[in-house]
Protein backbone atom coordinates (compact mmCIF):
# COMPACT_ATOMS: atom_id res chain seq x y z
CA UNK A 1 0.00 0.00 0.00
CA UNK A 2 2.73 2.45 0.78
CA UNK A 3 5.51 3.12 -2.20
CA UNK A 4 9.08 4.59 -1.70
CA UNK A 5 10.14 7.85 -2.88
CA UNK A 6 10.14 7.48 -7.18
CA UNK A 7 11.46 10.31 -9.27
CA UNK A 8 11.16 12.02 -12.25
CA UNK A 9 13.61 14.25 -13.95
CA UNK A 10 11.82 17.14 -15.79
CA UNK A 11 14.24 17.96 -18.56
CA UNK A 12 14.65 21.86 -20.08
CA UNK A 13 12.40 23.64 -17.99
CA UNK A 14 12.25 27.60 -18.24
CA UNK A 15 10.60 29.24 -15.03
CA UNK A 16 8.01 32.03 -15.20
CA UNK A 17 11.06 34.74 -15.49
CA UNK A 18 13.03 33.62 -18.06
CA UNK A 19 15.29 31.04 -16.11
CA UNK A 20 16.55 27.59 -17.64
CA UNK A 21 16.90 24.34 -16.06
CA UNK A 22 18.22 21.70 -17.81
CA UNK A 23 17.16 18.84 -14.92
CA UNK A 24 14.22 19.13 -12.12
CA UNK A 25 14.37 16.10 -10.24
CA UNK A 26 10.11 15.45 -9.27
CA UNK A 27 9.85 13.07 -6.13
CA UNK A 28 6.96 11.54 -5.53
CA UNK A 29 5.26 8.92 -3.40
CA UNK A 30 2.07 6.72 -4.13
CA UNK A 31 -0.03 5.24 -2.36
CA UNK A 32 -2.95 2.81 -1.95
CA UNK A 33 -4.12 1.34 -5.05
CA UNK A 34 -1.42 0.92 -8.09
CA UNK A 35 -1.43 4.01 -10.53
CA UNK A 36 -4.02 3.11 -13.30
CA UNK A 37 -6.05 0.92 -11.48
CA UNK A 38 -8.74 2.91 -9.52
CA UNK A 39 -9.52 6.70 -9.95
CA UNK A 40 -6.38 8.95 -8.88
CA UNK A 41 -6.13 12.09 -5.92
CA UNK A 42 -3.32 14.16 -5.71
CA UNK A 43 -2.71 15.50 -2.63
CA UNK A 44 -0.41 18.86 -2.21
CA UNK A 45 1.40 19.34 0.77
CA UNK A 46 1.36 22.16 3.27
CA UNK A 47 5.25 24.23 3.86
CA UNK A 48 6.77 22.36 5.71
CA UNK A 49 5.11 18.83 4.46
CA UNK A 50 6.06 16.59 2.10
CA UNK A 51 4.96 13.15 0.24
CA UNK A 52 4.89 11.14 3.33
CA UNK A 53 0.95 11.89 3.72
CA UNK A 54 0.51 8.42 5.67
CA UNK A 55 2.40 5.76 7.09
CA UNK A 56 4.94 5.31 10.12
CA UNK A 57 5.64 9.43 9.84
CA UNK A 58 2.55 10.68 7.52
CA UNK A 59 1.26 13.92 7.88
CA UNK A 60 -2.07 13.36 7.60
CA UNK A 61 -2.62 9.74 9.08
CA UNK A 62 -6.01 10.07 10.58
CA UNK A 63 -7.27 11.32 6.99
CA UNK A 64 -5.90 9.30 4.65
CA UNK A 65 -5.66 5.47 5.23
CA UNK A 66 -7.28 1.92 4.59
CA UNK A 67 -11.06 2.84 5.29
CA UNK A 68 -10.20 6.30 5.94
CA UNK A 69 -12.29 9.61 4.53
CA UNK A 70 -9.51 9.10 1.45
CA UNK A 71 -9.80 5.01 1.17
CA UNK A 72 -6.93 3.37 0.16
CA UNK A 73 -8.95 0.52 -1.29
CA UNK A 74 -10.58 2.53 -3.14
CA UNK A 75 -8.19 5.17 -4.35
CA UNK A 76 -4.77 5.74 -5.80
CA UNK A 77 -3.39 9.07 -3.68
CA UNK A 78 -0.46 10.60 -5.72
CA UNK A 79 1.71 13.40 -3.74
CA UNK A 80 4.55 15.20 -5.21
CA UNK A 81 6.98 17.16 -3.24
CA UNK A 82 7.74 20.33 -3.90
CA UNK A 83 11.29 20.64 -5.61
CA UNK A 84 13.60 22.12 -3.64
CA UNK A 85 11.90 20.98 -0.32
CA UNK A 86 14.76 18.92 0.88
CA UNK A 87 12.87 15.80 1.49
CA UNK A 88 15.04 14.20 -1.50
CA UNK A 89 17.97 15.88 -0.59
CA UNK A 90 17.73 18.14 -3.56
CA UNK A 91 17.64 21.83 -2.67
CA UNK A 92 17.68 25.16 -5.01
CA UNK A 93 20.23 27.43 -4.54
CA UNK A 94 18.47 30.29 -6.75
CA UNK A 95 15.25 29.59 -5.37
CA UNK A 96 13.56 33.18 -6.40
CA UNK A 97 13.87 32.28 -9.88
CA UNK A 98 10.77 30.04 -9.42
CA UNK A 99 7.28 31.22 -8.65
CA UNK A 100 4.35 28.80 -7.14
CA UNK A 101 3.13 28.91 -10.95
CA UNK A 102 6.31 26.82 -11.66
CA UNK A 103 5.94 24.48 -9.24
CA UNK A 104 2.37 23.53 -10.63
CA UNK A 105 3.42 23.18 -14.05
CA UNK A 106 6.56 20.94 -12.90
CA UNK A 107 3.56 19.15 -11.06
CA UNK A 108 1.76 18.69 -14.24
CA UNK A 109 4.70 17.59 -16.52
CA UNK A 110 4.91 14.77 -13.46
CA UNK A 111 1.55 13.95 -14.09
CA UNK A 112 2.03 13.25 -18.06
CA UNK A 113 5.17 11.39 -17.27
CA UNK A 114 2.85 9.37 -15.45
CA UNK A 115 0.41 9.03 -17.89
CA UNK A 116 -2.58 10.58 -15.86
CA UNK A 117 -4.56 12.41 -17.87
CA UNK A 118 -7.98 12.62 -15.19
CA UNK A 119 -7.90 13.39 -11.23
CA UNK A 120 -10.80 12.18 -9.41
CA UNK A 121 -9.89 15.39 -6.96
CA UNK A 122 -6.88 17.80 -6.11
CA UNK A 123 -7.20 18.15 -2.43
CA UNK A 124 -4.17 20.60 -0.86
CA UNK A 125 -4.03 23.09 2.52
CA UNK A 126 -2.12 26.20 2.66
CA UNK A 127 0.29 26.31 0.42
CA UNK A 128 -0.91 23.03 -1.07
CA UNK A 129 -4.36 24.59 -1.73
CA UNK A 130 -2.78 27.38 -3.97
CA UNK A 131 -1.19 24.56 -6.20
CA UNK A 132 -4.82 23.08 -5.55
CA UNK A 133 -5.95 26.57 -7.38
CA UNK A 134 -3.21 26.71 -10.09
CA UNK A 135 -3.90 23.08 -11.02
CA UNK A 136 -7.66 23.68 -11.37
CA UNK A 137 -7.00 25.95 -14.84
CA UNK A 138 -3.91 24.19 -16.00
CA UNK A 139 -5.37 20.46 -15.44
CA UNK A 140 -8.88 19.99 -17.50
CA UNK A 141 -10.05 17.29 -16.14
CA UNK A 142 -10.64 17.27 -12.38
CA UNK A 143 -13.90 15.93 -10.97
CA UNK A 144 -13.12 17.92 -7.63
CA UNK A 145 -11.06 20.67 -6.56
CA UNK A 146 -10.80 20.88 -3.19
CA UNK A 147 -8.88 24.00 -0.99
CA UNK A 148 -8.22 23.97 2.54
CA UNK A 149 -7.45 27.45 4.23
CA UNK A 150 -5.79 28.86 1.14
CA UNK A 151 -6.62 31.84 -1.50
CA UNK A 152 -5.41 31.97 -5.14
CA UNK A 153 -3.73 35.06 -4.40
CA UNK A 154 -1.12 36.41 -2.21
CA UNK A 155 -2.87 39.04 0.25
CA UNK A 156 -1.13 41.73 1.26
CA UNK A 157 -1.63 40.97 4.75
CA UNK A 158 0.18 37.30 4.42
CA UNK A 159 2.98 39.48 2.32
CA UNK A 160 3.37 41.65 4.83
CA UNK A 161 4.32 38.75 7.15
CA UNK A 162 6.19 36.81 4.52
CA UNK A 163 8.53 39.82 4.33
CA UNK A 164 8.92 39.66 8.23
CA UNK A 165 9.68 35.99 7.50
CA UNK A 166 12.60 36.88 5.05
CA UNK A 167 14.16 39.47 7.35
CA UNK A 168 14.70 36.51 10.16
CA UNK A 169 15.88 34.18 7.43
CA UNK A 170 18.91 36.54 6.59
CA UNK A 171 19.35 36.59 10.18
CA UNK A 172 22.99 35.47 11.03
CA UNK A 173 22.11 33.89 14.17
CA UNK A 174 19.20 30.40 14.67
CA UNK A 175 17.54 32.01 11.07
CA UNK A 176 15.44 29.00 11.14
CA UNK A 177 14.64 28.94 14.40
CA UNK A 178 13.59 32.54 14.66
CA UNK A 179 11.49 32.53 11.31
CA UNK A 180 9.26 29.48 12.56
CA UNK A 181 8.53 31.18 16.25
CA UNK A 182 7.03 34.38 14.97
CA UNK A 183 4.96 32.18 12.08
CA UNK A 184 3.59 30.11 14.90
CA UNK A 185 1.99 33.15 15.63
CA UNK A 186 -0.21 33.86 12.75
CA UNK A 187 -0.02 29.41 12.03
CA UNK A 188 -2.35 30.02 15.67
CA UNK A 189 -3.98 32.61 17.16
CA UNK A 190 -5.07 34.35 20.33
CA UNK A 191 -7.85 31.90 21.13
CA UNK A 192 -5.09 28.79 20.41
CA UNK A 193 -2.79 30.34 23.27
CA UNK A 194 -5.07 30.63 25.24
CA UNK A 195 -7.04 27.24 25.32
CA UNK A 196 -3.08 25.74 25.22
CA UNK A 197 -1.75 27.59 27.83
CA UNK A 198 -4.82 29.31 30.71
CA UNK A 199 -3.47 28.55 33.89
CA UNK A 200 0.36 28.24 33.25
CA UNK A 201 2.70 30.25 33.33
CA UNK A 202 4.44 32.95 31.09
CA UNK A 203 7.58 30.64 30.81
CA UNK A 204 5.88 27.98 29.36
CA UNK A 205 4.67 29.62 26.00
CA UNK A 206 8.37 30.91 25.69
CA UNK A 207 9.17 27.27 26.38
CA UNK A 208 6.81 26.04 23.27
CA UNK A 209 7.94 28.36 21.01
CA UNK A 210 11.15 27.41 21.37
CA UNK A 211 10.14 23.58 21.01
CA UNK A 212 8.76 24.89 17.53
CA UNK A 213 11.79 26.54 16.43
CA UNK A 214 13.85 23.59 17.23
CA UNK A 215 11.92 20.72 16.15
CA UNK A 216 11.63 22.20 13.00
CA UNK A 217 15.32 23.09 12.70
CA UNK A 218 16.00 18.93 13.06
CA UNK A 219 13.83 18.30 10.56
CA UNK A 220 13.77 20.89 7.70
CA UNK A 221 16.71 22.90 6.17
CA UNK A 222 17.15 26.30 6.39
CA UNK A 223 17.67 26.40 1.74
CA UNK A 224 14.09 25.25 1.87
CA UNK A 225 12.55 26.98 4.54
CA UNK A 226 13.51 30.35 2.39
CA UNK A 227 12.14 28.65 -0.96
CA UNK A 228 8.43 27.96 0.53
CA UNK A 229 8.50 31.02 2.11
CA UNK A 230 9.23 32.86 -1.09
CA UNK A 231 6.98 30.61 -2.96
CA UNK A 232 4.34 31.70 -0.29
CA UNK A 233 4.85 35.45 -1.48
CA UNK A 234 4.03 34.20 -5.27
CA UNK A 235 0.41 33.17 -5.22
CA UNK A 236 -0.88 34.68 -8.39
CA UNK A 237 -3.46 32.30 -10.46
CA UNK A 238 -4.36 35.34 -12.41
CA UNK A 239 -3.51 38.75 -12.28
CA UNK A 240 -7.32 39.96 -10.98
CA UNK A 241 -10.35 38.72 -9.51
CA UNK A 242 -12.26 39.79 -12.78
CA UNK A 243 -10.02 37.05 -14.83
CA UNK A 244 -10.03 34.66 -11.94
CA UNK A 245 -14.05 34.14 -11.92
CA UNK A 246 -14.19 34.52 -15.36
CA UNK A 247 -12.06 31.42 -16.06
CA UNK A 248 -13.58 29.55 -13.29
CA UNK A 249 -16.73 30.02 -14.91
CA UNK A 250 -15.22 27.65 -17.71
CA UNK A 251 -14.28 24.82 -14.93
CA UNK A 252 -16.33 21.58 -15.35
CA UNK A 253 -14.92 20.91 -11.90
CA UNK A 254 -16.80 20.97 -8.81
CA UNK A 255 -15.32 23.67 -6.34
CA UNK A 256 -14.83 23.00 -2.83
CA UNK A 257 -13.56 25.85 -0.42
CA UNK A 258 -12.44 25.00 2.65
CA UNK A 259 -12.42 28.09 5.39
CA UNK A 260 -11.02 27.92 9.01
CA UNK A 261 -13.55 30.46 11.58
CA UNK A 262 -9.92 31.08 13.24
CA UNK A 263 -7.61 31.37 10.71
CA UNK A 264 -5.28 34.55 10.60
CA UNK A 265 -2.98 33.67 7.54
CA UNK A 266 -5.89 32.76 5.37
CA UNK A 267 -9.24 34.33 6.95
CA UNK A 268 -12.45 32.60 6.42
CA UNK A 269 -14.00 35.83 5.39
CA UNK A 270 -11.48 36.02 2.37
CA UNK A 271 -12.83 32.24 1.59
CA UNK A 272 -16.38 33.01 2.00
CA UNK A 273 -15.86 35.96 -0.49
CA UNK A 274 -14.64 33.61 -2.85
CA UNK A 275 -17.23 31.20 -2.69
CA UNK A 276 -20.13 33.83 -3.05
CA UNK A 277 -18.38 35.01 -6.08
CA UNK A 278 -18.02 32.26 -7.13
CA UNK A 279 -21.28 31.13 -6.49
CA UNK A 280 -23.15 33.71 -8.38
CA UNK A 281 -21.98 32.19 -11.14
CA UNK A 282 -21.34 28.54 -11.08
CA UNK A 283 -23.51 26.24 -9.53
CA UNK A 284 -21.21 23.39 -8.23
CA UNK A 285 -19.15 25.67 -5.70
CA UNK A 286 -19.54 24.48 -2.13
CA UNK A 287 -18.56 26.16 0.90
CA UNK A 288 -17.16 24.08 4.50
CA UNK A 289 -16.03 25.53 7.46
CA UNK A 290 -13.82 24.56 10.01
CA UNK A 291 -14.67 25.89 13.74
CA UNK A 292 -11.97 25.38 15.46
CA UNK A 293 -9.63 27.84 18.20
CA UNK A 294 -6.33 26.90 16.88
CA UNK A 295 -5.83 28.37 13.92
CA UNK A 296 -4.31 27.90 10.40
CA UNK A 297 -3.00 24.61 11.54
CA UNK A 298 -6.42 23.31 12.42
CA UNK A 299 -6.47 21.25 9.16
CA UNK A 300 -3.61 19.53 10.37
CA UNK A 301 -5.13 19.36 14.17
CA UNK A 302 -9.10 19.43 14.04
CA UNK A 303 -9.11 15.56 12.17
CA UNK A 304 -12.70 14.71 12.57
CA UNK A 305 -14.07 18.03 11.15
CA UNK A 306 -11.73 17.41 8.13
CA UNK A 307 -12.10 13.71 7.75
CA UNK A 308 -16.12 14.38 7.92
CA UNK A 309 -15.50 17.33 4.89
CA UNK A 310 -13.40 14.61 2.91
CA UNK A 311 -15.34 12.42 3.07
CA UNK A 312 -18.58 14.25 2.43
CA UNK A 313 -16.66 15.72 -0.65
CA UNK A 314 -15.59 12.00 -2.27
Amino acid sequence: MEQKLKHIIISNFQTEKGFSYSKIPLSYQVFGQELGTSPVILVNHALTGNSEITGKNGWWNPIVGTEKSIDLNKFTVLIFNIPGNGFDQFYIPNYKDFTLKDIAKLFQKGLEELQIDELHSIIGGSIGGALTWELAFSFSKVKNIVSIASDWKTTNWLKANLHIQEILLESDEKPLQKARKHAMNFYRNPDSYKVKFENTKNAEVLDWLDFHGEKLSERFDLRAYKLVNHLLGTIEVFPNEKEFISKAKELNSSIHIVGIDSDLLFPASENREIFLNLKSIKENVFYHEISSPHGHDAFLIEHDQVANIIQQIL
